[in-house]
């Protein structure tokens, strides 16, 4: 593994020169808000949907980078925005994320609340910046013609109530219920969590030049990995080490979360994990040059230990 590894680093931080070229300046009377923005953004991680929307705009024969970049920078600063929100005292009351004190400890609840509101926008802001590119695209076979178009619908419904805010709002309802159901658990799953994960992918496909067949193609794959994390996530939540981590273990239990782990046990859990992720892997193996980076990149976060 040490050559993916070395790969994933070369084209994390690939990502993270471009998320930095997006950031907003220090500066103003609304400094502290970017800069409580910047820190969240700055806290590190693997930058999995930037690189998952570039490996996919590359695999399917996209060239011009200027046409993916602003949607790199913005899919990161919808996911913080979400992560900064997630760990706020009215909801999951996290302090420590990715091994360091969270938004809201450093800056306060009030302005953390602020700087995720930032981050949302701003994100929206980034991604239009896609128009200013020159480059000529063809039409695109499905409901928006316009691939620019299509792109930011997609980013922008996936994070929306119809996505990622619809499924932190079934998350929510699901806390303190004696049981959530199966059905309520993989709805708050595809949208939590697998929501941004397909926006990614597509975003990466639609702009190199995807058809509607092929970009329906990979949000099912892409749903199948986000649900598989997110279940990986859950069983890390039970069995990780904290320190390797860098967040609490044990959050679902103290906040009286029904996961996939609560309703099926370990065991049947990590079976769920491979089977959607085997799933997956066969609908990536159809793009030629999956195999050099995307399928062992699915591999890794599916089966990863922290």
């Amino acid at each position: 593994m040490p050559e993916f590894e070395k790969q994933l680093d070369e084209k994390a931080a690939e990502a993270e020169a471009v998320i930095k070229k997006f950031l907003p300046a220090e500066e103003g009377y609304q400094k502290t808000v970017i800069e409580a923005m910047n820190y969240s953004v700055m806290a590190g991680g693997k930058r999995i949907r930037p690189v998952l929307m570039m490996e996919m705009f590359r695999l399917l024969g996209g060239s011009d980078m200027e046409l993916i970049r602003p949607f790199m920078a913005a899919i990161e600063m919808i996911h913080t925005y979400s992560l900064v929100h997630d760990d706020l005292p009215a909801m999951d009351n996290d302090e420590y994320r990715r091994g360091r004190k969270t938004t809201h400890v450093v800056y306060g609840p009030g302005m953390a609340t602020l700087a995720g509101d930032g981050l949302l926008n701003y994100a929206y802001e980034t991604a239009l910046k896609v128009f200013f590119c020159k480059e000529e695209l063809k039409p695109f076979d499905g409901d928006i013609s316009d691939r620019r178009a299509k792109a930011l619908e997609i980013l922008t419904r996936k994070a929306g109530i119809y996505g990622m805010v619809g499924g932190q709002c079934a998350d929510i309802e699901a806390e303190g219920k004696a049981e959530a159901t199966e059905e309520e658990l993989i709805f708050i799953h595809e949208n939590k969590t697998a929501a941004m994960l397909e926006s990614s992918m597509m975003i990466g496909a639609i702009l190199a030049g995807a058809d509607k067949k092929t970009l329906d193609d990979i949000e099912m794959a892409a749903r199948k990995i986000g649900v598989a994390f997110q279940i990986q996530d859950d069983v890390l939540d039970v069995t990780g080490d904290e320190a390797e981590l860098g967040k609490p273990i044990g959050s679902d239990e103290k906040n009286e979360k029904t996961t996939y782990v609560t309703l099926h046990g370990l065991e049947d859990s990590k079976a769920e994990v491979k089977k959607l992720s085997d799933e997956a892997i066969q609908i990536l193996s159809g793009f030629e040059g999956a195999g050099t980076f995307l399928i062992p990149l699915v591999t890794w976060m599916i089966s990863r230990n922290k």
